[in-house]
């Protein structure tokens, strides 16, 4: 199995949660992991973004053209890292709209939900994810796999995000 994501984002929005919570996933299940954490700007609200890679791979970065997946958790990120997008490749994304490419695009627009009060802001990458378990059937970890590894990351808010998650996955069914 291989399997390459990117995740957009910029700082403060758990791009690099994200990828410490599939890597415990990969571990767990005994599957090579690379990941990157470009994340030197994150702490001035800067451009955030990691390369994910799931498998038998020996580079960490991912090249143009591709990427299985992009989650986006901001929409003009997730545009910017497009060139990654493998040709029917995925794309999840935090968007009231998105442009139209080649490629299956499912856009949430996580920032009116969180003005809602469907889930605190906190909870965006994760809710993000909650869409890509429940849209993409290539995703190669489960609800339970990713619930194991949020309680084992970070014990203290499993259940509040677990609560994002599910919420997230219901969401998922009307779109």
């Amino acid at each position: 199995m291989k399997y390459q994501i990117l995740v957009a984002g910029f700082g403060g929005q758990g791009v690099v949660f994200l990828v410490k919570v599939l890597s415990i996933c990969a571990g767990k299940k005994g599957i090579k992991f690379l990941g990157t954490e470009n994340h030197g700007m994150s702490q001035r609200g800067g451009s955030v973004s990691s390369h994910i890679k799931i498998g038998d791979f020996y580079n960490s970065l991912i090249d143009y053209a591709q990427a299985d997946l992009i989650i986006g958790l901001d929409k003009n990120e997730a545009m910017l890292n497009l060139p990654y997008l493998k040709r029917g490749g995925k794309v999840i994304v935090n968007a009231d709209n998105f442009v139209k490419i080649d490629a299956k695009v499912y856009n949430v627009d996580a920032n009116k939900l969180i003005e809602e009060n469907l889930f605190d802001v906190k909870g965006l990458n994760v809710f993000m994810l909650g869409i890509v378990l429940a849209k993409d059937d290539k995703f190669p970890f489960s609800v339970n796999e990713v619930k194991d590894a949020i309680q084992e990351m970070n014990p203290r808010f499993a259940k509040a995000n677990f609560e994002i998650l599910d919420k997230a996955i219901e969401y998922a069914k009307n779109i």
